[in-house]
């Protein structure tokens, strides 16, 4: 494991920490959470994927308030993880698990159907 991969997840850790417990922005649902984090590899950008269970305008709002918060989350994460230079953070909402929920949902509707149209024995 690389040594970005490690950091990534610290940052995850402390992202999802502060994300549930520190930052009071209303803007922020309360089922978002920290999906994956990628570090560059020499630490300077970290990119958070983020899950949020919500319409198209809270994941717009989530995205603001955590863009908003990003000076404070960042220096928090300096704070946190020992780092030479606190990584540039960018946000990027994830749909992954929405589209697994609407996977999963198409799925069972038709293996709903096949046994519906079954012949009975």
């Amino acid at each position: 494991m690389q040594r970005s991969d490690r950091v990534g997840d610290e940052i995850q850790k402390v992202v999802a920490d502060l994300i549930q417990n520190e930052i009071k922005d209303p803007r922020l649902p309360p089922m978002t959470s920290v999906v994956e984090v990628r570090a560059s590899r020499d630490l300077s950008h970290a990119h958070i994927y983020i899950s949020v269970l919500g319409n198209d305008q809270q994941k717009k709002d989530c995205a603001a308030a955590l863009r908003s918060a990003s000076g404070y989350i960042r220096r928090e994460l300096s704070h946190r993880i020992r780092l030479r230079i606190a990584p540039e953070l960018h946000f990027i909402v994830d749909e992954s698990i929405e589209r697994g929920f609407r996977m999963n949902k198409l799925i069972d509707e038709a293996m709903g159907n096949i046994k519906d149209n079954e012949p009975s024995t």
